[in-house]
C-alpha cells in the first residue's frame, strides 16, 4: 500500500494530473497533425490546389502509421500502467519492450508495402491522372520515414507511462520545429517542391524517433534491457488487446477516407466543382479537423495512466473523476472548433492557397455542413481510451467503429445517390450524432458499475 501511495497517479488531485499528462499529451498530438498541415501549407503556396489534393491522396497512410503507433503505444503503455498499479513491475516492463519490437517491425513492413505497391494503392486512394505524379513523388519518399513516425508517436506513449510526459512532449515537438524549417527551405530555396515537403517530413521523424530511443536507455520505473524485446506471446496478445480500440478507430478513418476519396471524385465530377476541387477541399478539411481532434486524443491518452493506474488499484472514486473532467474538457474544446469553422470556413481554406471562387465555395459548405456536429466529437475517443485504461478492449474496440464503419460508411455509399455529391456533406454530422450517443451511454452506464 505504501508503494501505492508514493506512485502519484494515485495521490496527487486530478486536476494536477490532468494538466502533467494532458498538456504535454496534448501538444505531442497537435504537432504530429501539424506535420501534415505544415506539408498542407507549403505544398499549396508553391504547387497549388493540385498539390493540396496529393496529399491528401496520401494521407490514408499517414492514418495508417498513427493506427499502428496507437495499437502498440497505448496498448503497450495501459498494460504497463495496469501492471505497475498491480505492483508487478517484472511484468510491467515486457509490455514496453515487446511494444518497441511490434512497432520497428510493422514500420519497416509497411515502408516496404509502400514501396512494392505504390501507384495500385494511390488509386485506390483516389488519385486521378493529373494528381498521381504528385502523389507518387510525395509518398515514395515519406514511405522511407514510417518505421521513424510510428516509432516516434508509439513510444511517445511509453515515455508517459513512465512519468515523463514532458520529455514526450518534446519529442514530437522538436521533430515538428525541424519540419517547418526545412519545408520552407527544401521548397522555396532549393526549388524540390513537393519532394522537399516529404524530406522535410522524413527528417523531423527521424529527429523524434532517436529521441524516443534515448530515452527508453534510461526507463526511469523499472530498468530496460535488450532481453525485453524478445517477443513473448503474453505481452502481445495483451498489448494487441487493449491497443485494439485506438487502432481500429483510425483504421476506420483510413477506410472511410479512402472511400470519401474516390466518392467525391465520381460524384464531384458529375457536379459544378469537378473531380479535383472537392478532392483538394477534403484534403484541408480533414486536416484542419485533425487538429482539434488531436486535442481531444491528447486529452484521452493523457487520462490513460490515471485511469489504468486506479483502476488497478481499485481507485474507483478517482477514474470516475478523471474520465468526467476529461470529458468536459474534450466536449468545450470540440465546441470552439464548430464555432470557427461556422464562423470562418472560407478564410481557413484561404491560409492553404489560392483557388476558384467554386473552390472556397464548395469548401465553406463541407466545413459548415459535414463538421455541424464537431461539439459532440469529443465524446468519443475520451469514451474509446476509457474502456481501453480499465482493461474493456470490447467495448472500446466497439465505440472505436461506430463512427466511423457502423454509421458514416454506409451513410456515404447511400446518401449521394440521391443527393449527389451533398450526401457526402450530409452524411457526417448524422453518423457524429449517433456515435457520441452512444458513447456517452456506454461510459456512464460503466462508470457507474465502478466498484459494484
Amino acid at each position: 500500500m505504501d508503494k501505492q501511495h508514493e506512485n502519484p497517479l494515485g495521490v496527487e488531485p486530478i486536476n494536477h494530473l490532468m494538466a502533467r499528462f494532458a498538456i504535454p499529451s496534448i501538444i505531442a498530438m497537435l504537432v504530429s497533425a501539424l506535420y501534415n498541415m505544415v506539408d498542407q501549407f507549403f505544398i499549396g503556396h508553391s504547387v497549388g490546389m493540385q498539390g493540396n489534393a496529393a496529399t491528401n491522396v496520401a494521407f490514408p497512410l499517414t492514418i495508417t502509421c498513427t493506427a499502428v503507433s496507437l495499437l502498440f503505444g497505448i496498448g503497450g503503455a495501459a498494460n504497463f500502467n495496469l501492471s505497475m498499479g498491480r505492483k508487478k513491475p517484472e511484468e510491467a516492463k515486457h509490455f514496453i519492450g515487446n511494444a518497441i519490437f511490434l512497432m520497428l517491425s510493422f514500420g519497416i513492413t509497411l515502408c516496404l508495402l509502400v514501396f512494392l505497391f505504390l501507384d495500385p494503392l494511390l488509386k485506390l486512394f483516389g488519385a486521378t491522372a493529373d494528381i498521381l505524379t504528385y502523389s507518387r513523388t510525395y509518398t515514395s519518399i515519406t514511405a522511407f520515414g514510417f518505421p521513424f513516425v510510428i516509432l516516434a508517436t508509439g513510444g511517445s506513449n511509453l515515455v508517459r507511462a513512465d512519468g515523463s510526459p514532458n520529455f514526450s512532449m518534446a519529442c514530437t515537438l522538436i521533430g515538428c520545429l525541424i519540419n517547418l524549417v526545412l519545408d520552407p527551405l527544401f521548397i522555396f530555396v532549393f526549388h524540390m517542391g513537393m519532394a522537399g515537403a516529404a524530406w522535410a517530413t522524413i527528417i523531423g521523424q527521424i529527429i523524434s524517433a532517436s529521441m524516443v530511443i534515448w530515452y527508453l536507455t534510461r526507463f526511469k520505473t523499472v530498468k530496460l534491457t535488450l532481453k525485453e524485446l524478445r517477443p513473448r506471446v503474453f505481452a502481445c496478445r495483451r498489448i494487441l488487446s487493449l491497443g485494439m480500440s485506438p487502432f481500429l478507430n483510425q483504421l476506420a478513418i483510413m477506410i472511410v477516407q479512402v472511400v470519401m476519396n474516390n466518392v467525391l471524385v465520381f460524384y464531384g465530377g458529375q457536379s459544378v466543382y469537378g473531380s479535383e476541387i472537392p478532392l483538394a477541399c477534403a484534403g484541408i478539411i480533414s486536416k484542419v479537423n485533425m487538429i482539434f481532434f488531436s486535442i481531444s486524443i491528447g486529452l484521452s491518452q493523457g487520462m490513460q495512466p490515471i485511469a489504468s493506474f486506479n483502476y488497478g488499484a481499485e481507485n474507483y472514486g478517482r477514474v470516475r473523476e478523471a474520465v468526467i473532467k476529461t470529458m468536459t474538457a474534450s466536449t468545450l474544446i470540440c465546441t470552439v472548433a464548430f464555432i470557427l469553422f461556422q464562423l470562418f470556413p472560407r478564410q481557413i481554406t484561404g491560409i492553404f492557397g489560392s483557388g476558384s471562387e467554386e473552390y472556397f465555395t464548395f469548401a465553406s459548405r463541407y466545413f459548415r455542413i459535414f463538421l455541424f456536429f464537431t461539439f459532440l466529437n469529443g465524446i468519443q475517443p475520451v469514451a474509446g481510451n476509457f474502456f481501453t485504461a480499465i482493461g474493456k478492449p470490447v467495448y472500446g474496440i466497439f465505440i472505436s467503429l461506430t463512427r466511423q464503419i457502423l454509421f458514416l460508411l454506409p451513410l456515404i455509399l447511400i446518401l449521394p445517390q440521391f443527393f449527389g455529391i451533398d450526401g457526402v456533406l450530409y452524411s457526417a454530422p448524422i453518423a457524429d450524432f449517433m456515435a457520441a450517443v452512444l458513447a456517452f451511454f456506454l461510459t456512464f452506464r460503466q462508470l457507474n458499475k465502478l466498484g459494484k
